[in-house]
Protein backbone atom coordinates (compact mmCIF):
# COMPACT_ATOMS: atom_id res chain seq x y z
CA UNK A 1 0.00 0.00 0.00
CA UNK A 2 1.21 3.54 -0.77
CA UNK A 3 1.03 6.25 1.77
CA UNK A 4 -2.22 7.86 1.19
CA UNK A 5 -3.50 3.67 1.44
CA UNK A 6 -1.78 3.13 4.61
CA UNK A 7 -2.94 6.68 6.22
CA UNK A 8 -6.70 5.84 5.26
CA UNK A 9 -6.48 2.45 6.88
CA UNK A 10 -4.59 4.11 10.02
CA UNK A 11 -7.70 6.62 9.88
CA UNK A 12 -10.30 4.04 9.88
CA UNK A 13 -8.79 1.87 12.85
CA UNK A 14 -8.48 4.69 14.72
CA UNK A 15 -11.99 6.09 14.70
CA UNK A 16 -13.53 2.69 15.08
CA UNK A 17 -10.89 2.81 18.28
CA UNK A 18 -12.42 5.82 20.09
CA UNK A 19 -16.18 5.69 18.69
CA UNK A 20 -16.96 1.94 19.10
CA UNK A 21 -20.64 2.23 18.76
CA UNK A 22 -21.26 5.53 18.50
CA UNK A 23 -20.12 9.08 20.09
CA UNK A 24 -22.99 9.42 22.83
CA UNK A 25 -21.65 12.68 24.58
CA UNK A 26 -22.42 13.88 20.81
CA UNK A 27 -25.25 11.92 19.60
CA UNK A 28 -27.15 13.26 22.70
CA UNK A 29 -26.52 16.95 22.78
CA UNK A 30 -25.82 17.93 19.29
CA UNK A 31 -28.59 17.99 16.20
CA UNK A 32 -27.39 16.10 13.92
CA UNK A 33 -27.23 18.32 11.02
CA UNK A 34 -25.66 21.62 13.25
CA UNK A 35 -22.84 23.02 11.51
CA UNK A 36 -19.63 24.56 12.85
CA UNK A 37 -15.81 25.78 12.76
CA UNK A 38 -13.02 25.18 14.87
CA UNK A 39 -9.59 26.61 15.01
CA UNK A 40 -6.46 24.69 15.64
CA UNK A 41 -4.55 26.91 18.26
CA UNK A 42 -1.25 26.66 18.94
CA UNK A 43 0.16 26.80 22.51
CA UNK A 44 4.26 25.56 21.99
CA UNK A 45 6.48 26.87 20.04
CA UNK A 46 8.12 24.42 17.63
CA UNK A 47 7.86 22.47 14.39
CA UNK A 48 4.46 22.02 13.08
CA UNK A 49 3.41 18.70 11.84
CA UNK A 50 0.15 17.08 10.46
CA UNK A 51 -1.65 19.98 8.79
CA UNK A 52 -1.92 17.58 5.63
CA UNK A 53 -3.56 14.74 7.94
CA UNK A 54 -5.97 16.80 10.08
CA UNK A 55 -7.24 17.76 6.41
CA UNK A 56 -7.48 13.86 5.80
CA UNK A 57 -9.08 12.98 9.32
CA UNK A 58 -11.81 15.39 8.46
CA UNK A 59 -12.53 14.44 4.93
CA UNK A 60 -12.61 10.93 6.15
CA UNK A 61 -15.42 11.76 8.30
CA UNK A 62 -16.93 14.20 5.87
CA UNK A 63 -15.65 14.79 2.59
CA UNK A 64 -17.48 18.29 1.78
CA UNK A 65 -15.69 20.22 4.80
CA UNK A 66 -14.24 23.68 4.39
CA UNK A 67 -10.55 23.70 5.46
CA UNK A 68 -8.06 26.41 5.61
CA UNK A 69 -4.35 26.10 6.68
CA UNK A 70 -2.97 29.22 8.02
CA UNK A 71 0.30 27.17 7.93
CA UNK A 72 1.53 24.01 6.90
CA UNK A 73 3.77 21.01 7.95
CA UNK A 74 7.56 21.92 8.60
CA UNK A 75 6.57 25.67 9.73
CA UNK A 76 8.00 27.29 12.42
CA UNK A 77 5.45 27.41 15.24
CA UNK A 78 4.45 30.30 18.39
CA UNK A 79 2.51 30.20 21.04
CA UNK A 80 -0.58 32.03 19.95
CA UNK A 81 -0.54 31.36 16.39
CA UNK A 82 -3.62 29.81 14.69
CA UNK A 83 -2.58 26.47 12.06
CA UNK A 84 -6.17 26.23 10.80
CA UNK A 85 -9.53 26.45 10.62
CA UNK A 86 -12.37 23.57 9.22
CA UNK A 87 -16.35 24.46 8.65
CA UNK A 88 -18.02 21.13 8.59
CA UNK A 89 -20.81 19.34 10.54
CA UNK A 90 -20.38 19.73 14.33
CA UNK A 91 -20.60 15.45 14.64
CA UNK A 92 -17.72 15.49 12.70
CA UNK A 93 -15.64 18.33 14.40
CA UNK A 94 -16.35 16.41 17.59
CA UNK A 95 -15.50 13.09 16.34
CA UNK A 96 -12.46 13.89 14.55
CA UNK A 97 -11.00 15.96 17.08
CA UNK A 98 -9.01 13.75 19.56
CA UNK A 99 -7.50 11.62 16.43
CA UNK A 100 -5.90 14.94 15.06
CA UNK A 101 -4.80 16.26 18.13
CA UNK A 102 -3.76 12.80 18.91
CA UNK A 103 -1.57 12.95 15.74
CA UNK A 104 -0.82 15.95 15.52
CA UNK A 105 1.26 16.82 19.17
CA UNK A 106 2.57 13.21 18.42
CA UNK A 107 4.18 14.41 14.79
CA UNK A 108 5.23 18.18 15.71
CA UNK A 109 6.72 16.82 18.93
CA UNK A 110 8.89 14.48 16.52
CA UNK A 111 9.74 17.14 14.06
CA UNK A 112 11.08 19.72 16.49
CA UNK A 113 13.18 17.37 18.18
CA UNK A 114 14.61 15.98 14.59
CA UNK A 115 14.89 19.64 13.95
CA UNK A 116 17.22 20.13 16.62
CA UNK A 117 19.01 17.05 15.57
CA UNK A 118 19.32 18.07 11.36
CA UNK A 119 20.28 21.74 12.34
CA UNK A 120 23.49 20.84 14.04
CA UNK A 121 24.03 18.43 11.11
CA UNK A 122 23.92 21.50 8.48
CA UNK A 123 27.81 21.76 8.14
CA UNK A 124 28.79 18.02 7.81
CA UNK A 125 27.55 15.75 4.83
CA UNK A 126 26.04 13.07 7.14
CA UNK A 127 22.69 12.40 7.28
CA UNK A 128 20.11 11.88 9.83
CA UNK A 129 17.83 8.44 9.88
CA UNK A 130 15.05 7.30 11.91
CA UNK A 131 14.69 3.64 13.41
CA UNK A 132 12.03 1.15 13.74
CA UNK A 133 11.74 1.91 17.29
CA UNK A 134 8.32 3.63 17.01
CA UNK A 135 4.77 3.35 18.27
CA UNK A 136 3.21 -0.03 17.25
CA UNK A 137 0.00 0.92 14.35
CA UNK A 138 1.42 4.71 14.22
CA UNK A 139 5.21 4.18 12.68
CA UNK A 140 3.32 5.88 9.28
CA UNK A 141 3.00 8.93 10.94
CA UNK A 142 6.24 9.26 12.92
CA UNK A 143 8.00 8.38 10.40
CA UNK A 144 6.33 11.07 8.16
CA UNK A 145 6.95 13.80 11.00
CA UNK A 146 10.53 12.40 10.90
CA UNK A 147 10.99 13.73 7.54
CA UNK A 148 9.08 16.96 8.38
CA UNK A 149 11.81 17.91 10.64
CA UNK A 150 14.33 17.60 8.05
CA UNK A 151 15.43 13.80 8.34
CA UNK A 152 16.04 11.18 6.19
CA UNK A 153 13.76 7.10 6.43
CA UNK A 154 15.32 4.37 7.37
CA UNK A 155 13.65 0.85 6.46
CA UNK A 156 10.07 1.11 6.97
CA UNK A 157 9.95 -2.14 8.15
CA UNK A 158 11.23 -5.53 7.76
CA UNK A 159 10.34 -6.29 4.69
CA UNK A 160 12.13 -3.21 2.62
CA UNK A 161 15.87 -3.85 3.39
CA UNK A 162 18.04 -6.64 4.86
CA UNK A 163 19.34 -5.27 8.01
CA UNK A 164 21.77 -8.28 9.37
CA UNK A 165 21.58 -7.34 13.27
CA UNK A 166 23.74 -9.01 15.82
CA UNK A 167 21.62 -11.41 16.93
CA UNK A 168 20.61 -12.47 13.28
CA UNK A 169 24.74 -12.81 13.09
CA UNK A 170 25.38 -14.96 16.26
CA UNK A 171 21.87 -17.43 15.38
CA UNK A 172 23.67 -17.44 11.81
CA UNK A 173 26.95 -18.57 12.93
CA UNK A 174 29.08 -15.88 12.03
CA UNK A 175 28.99 -12.23 10.21
CA UNK A 176 30.33 -13.63 6.43
CA UNK A 177 28.27 -16.72 6.66
CA UNK A 178 24.85 -14.51 7.62
CA UNK A 179 26.47 -11.83 4.68
CA UNK A 180 26.51 -14.78 1.95
CA UNK A 181 23.22 -16.46 2.97
CA UNK A 182 21.44 -12.74 2.88
CA UNK A 183 23.32 -12.32 -0.73
CA UNK A 184 22.17 -15.47 -2.03
CA UNK A 185 18.55 -15.10 -0.83
CA UNK A 186 18.34 -11.70 -2.72
CA UNK A 187 19.43 -13.20 -5.84
CA UNK A 188 16.91 -15.71 -5.52
CA UNK A 189 13.96 -14.04 -3.84
CA UNK A 190 14.10 -10.42 -3.73
CA UNK A 191 16.51 -9.05 -6.75
CA UNK A 192 17.87 -5.62 -5.59
CA UNK A 193 17.12 -5.85 -2.29
CA UNK A 194 19.89 -3.75 -0.21
CA UNK A 195 21.78 -5.50 1.99
CA UNK A 196 23.00 -4.03 5.50
CA UNK A 197 24.83 -5.46 7.85
CA UNK A 198 25.67 -4.28 11.94
CA UNK A 199 29.24 -4.64 12.43
CA UNK A 200 30.19 -4.54 16.63
CA UNK A 201 34.21 -4.24 16.03
CA UNK A 202 37.13 -3.63 13.51
CA UNK A 203 37.24 -6.87 12.80
CA UNK A 204 34.12 -7.49 11.63
CA UNK A 205 34.99 -4.70 9.52
CA UNK A 206 37.41 -6.29 7.65
CA UNK A 207 35.36 -9.47 7.34
CA UNK A 208 31.90 -7.44 5.28
CA UNK A 209 34.18 -5.42 3.71
CA UNK A 210 36.13 -8.79 2.26
CA UNK A 211 33.13 -10.10 1.48
CA UNK A 212 32.38 -7.58 -1.23
CA UNK A 213 28.37 -8.35 -0.75
CA UNK A 214 26.83 -5.82 1.17
CA UNK A 215 25.91 -2.23 0.59
CA UNK A 216 25.98 -0.30 3.52
CA UNK A 217 28.05 -1.33 7.00
CA UNK A 218 26.85 0.18 10.10
CA UNK A 219 29.23 0.38 12.85
CA UNK A 220 26.87 0.14 16.28
CA UNK A 221 28.55 1.41 19.62
CA UNK A 222 31.70 2.85 17.69
CA UNK A 223 33.50 5.72 19.34
CA UNK A 224 34.23 8.64 16.44
CA UNK A 225 37.94 7.84 16.48
CA UNK A 226 37.18 4.06 15.67
CA UNK A 227 34.51 4.96 13.31
CA UNK A 228 37.29 7.19 11.23
CA UNK A 229 39.42 3.64 11.74
CA UNK A 230 36.58 2.13 10.22
CA UNK A 231 36.30 4.74 7.15
CA UNK A 232 40.04 3.82 6.34
CA UNK A 233 39.22 0.38 5.45
CA UNK A 234 35.91 0.84 4.15
CA UNK A 235 37.59 3.40 1.43
CA UNK A 236 34.02 4.59 0.32
CA UNK A 237 33.33 1.17 -1.17
CA UNK A 238 29.68 0.82 0.70
CA UNK A 239 27.29 3.25 2.52
CA UNK A 240 28.22 3.75 6.32
CA UNK A 241 26.03 4.40 9.19
CA UNK A 242 26.84 4.91 12.66
CA UNK A 243 24.35 3.99 15.61
CA UNK A 244 23.97 3.50 19.36
CA UNK A 245 25.06 5.85 22.51
CA UNK A 246 24.73 8.63 19.84
CA UNK A 247 22.90 11.78 21.04
CA UNK A 248 22.05 15.60 20.52
CA UNK A 249 25.45 16.60 22.62
CA UNK A 250 28.34 13.93 20.70
CA UNK A 251 26.35 14.17 17.19
CA UNK A 252 28.65 16.60 15.50
CA UNK A 253 31.60 14.50 16.95
CA UNK A 254 30.13 11.49 14.84
CA UNK A 255 29.34 13.93 11.94
CA UNK A 256 32.80 15.18 12.18
CA UNK A 257 34.14 11.85 11.06
CA UNK A 258 32.42 11.80 7.18
CA UNK A 259 30.32 8.71 7.91
CA UNK A 260 27.52 8.93 5.62
CA UNK A 261 24.11 8.65 8.23
CA UNK A 262 24.07 8.52 12.06
CA UNK A 263 21.36 6.62 12.88
CA UNK A 264 18.77 7.64 15.71
CA UNK A 265 16.10 5.91 17.69
CA UNK A 266 16.09 8.85 19.63
CA UNK A 267 14.21 11.44 17.60
CA UNK A 268 10.80 9.18 17.76
CA UNK A 269 11.02 7.57 21.34
CA UNK A 270 12.41 10.61 23.03
CA UNK A 271 10.60 13.08 21.71
CA UNK A 272 8.02 14.90 23.34
CA UNK A 273 4.10 15.67 22.07
CA UNK A 274 3.71 19.34 21.87
CA UNK A 275 0.72 21.25 22.77
CA UNK A 276 -2.39 22.15 20.58
CA UNK A 277 -5.85 22.69 21.42
CA UNK A 278 -8.89 22.37 18.91
CA UNK A 279 -11.13 25.08 19.96
CA UNK A 280 -14.92 26.04 18.32
CA UNK A 281 -15.91 29.04 16.76
CA UNK A 282 -19.42 30.12 17.35
CA UNK A 283 -21.26 30.49 13.83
Amino acid sequence: MDFNQQLQQLIKNALAEDIGDGDHSTLSSINSDAEGEAVLKIKENGILAGVAVAETIFRYMQQDIIFKAFKKDGDTMQYGETAFEVKAKVHTILQCERLVLNCMQRMSGIATLTNEYTKKLQPYKTRLLDTRKTTPNFRLLEKEAVRIGGAVNHRFGLYDMIMLKDNHIDYCGGIEKAINKAYDYVQQKKPGLKIEVETRNIEDVKKAVATGKVNRIMLDNFTPEQITEALKIIDGRYETEASGGININNLEAYAATGVDFISSGAIIHQARSLDLSLKAKLL
